[in-house]
């Protein structure tokens, strides 16, 4: 079995792959100071709560946005699965796809397991669209090369930093409002903030497609997607295990490879 690791600024998910079956998926708060047997401990748990043993996994990969997390996650694999993961981003990991950028390590790992997964799953050219603490807006075309994209706030980034700077705002929870016009100061709030938020997908979107000159597939990931793609017409397809597909496959890649 493979335990793929995605390490976010928010959220660590871990999840165990049985050929191409998640038996097991989880999620733990982004925190540096955590330690591998820390981690360790949690995940032998919940293994077991799945009915799993630690000697069930064999190999293990890597993703992360978070460079202080990587030696923690990497202590994790080596300890208490006995192997050496894949880390993407990497020297020598093949991730299958060409990086179209003038400085391609500065790519965020993520981004470039999302365009892995895409690229196998749809036909190009495309936008992945990924709501995580930011929103990245990712473009790969027809023949599977990331060709730049777009970064913007993440929503609950943004307001946060409206709680924080405007001393009379509270903070509010995200939802979808029912009219745009808030007769009230939260309502009023989390309107601008939703359908702020649809605009800014919309209208970027737009901008790329006329940018790139063809129609493109609009593919959302993240744990809010399911949110706005029930908001915009504009997302074509809906795929929540986008990221973790991506692992799998850079992870085969590379197994073929040795």
């Amino acid at each position: 079995m493979l335990l793929a690791i995605d390490a976010g600024n928010t959220n660590i998910v871990f999840a165990v792959f049985d050929g191409d079956r998640v038996r097991g998926e989880w999620r733990a708060s982004t925190d540096t100071d955590r330690t591998a047997d820390e981690l360790g401990v949690w995940l032998m748990q919940l293994l077991t709560i799945e009915g799993m043993r630690r000697e069930d996994i064999q190999s293990a990969i890597i993703a992360s946005v978070v460079p202080a997390m990587v030696f923690s996650l990497k202590t994790l694999c080596r300890r208490y699965f006995g192997c050496d993961p894949v880390v993407v981003g990497s020297e020598g990991v093949n991730l299958g796809i060409n990086v179209l950028l003038d400085r391609p390590e500065e790519v965020g790992a993520d981004r470039l397991v999302n365009a892995v997964a895409a690229h196998g799953c749809y036909p190009g050219p495309m936008i992945v669209i990924d709501f995580g603490t930011a929103t990245t807006f990712d473009v790969i075309d027809a023949e599977g090369n990331y060709c730049g994209g777009a970064i913007s706030p993440g929503i609950n980034l943004s307001l946060e930093a409206l709680h924080m700077a405007a001393a009379k705002l509270p903070r509010v929870a995200i939802g979808r409002p029912r009219t745009v016009i808030g007769k009230a100061t939260v309502p009023a709030m989390q309107s601008g903030i939703f359908w702020g938020y649809v605009g800014l997908i919309e209208g970027l979107v737009k901008r790329i497609q006329e940018e790139y000159g063809s129609p493109m597939l609009v593919v959302a990931t993240g744990g809010l997607a399911p949110l706005f793609a029930e908001a915009t017409k504009v997302i074509d397809k809906l795929d929540p295990d986008l990221t973790l597909r991506g692992l799998l496959e850079i992870h085969r890649r590379n197994a073929r490879k040795d």
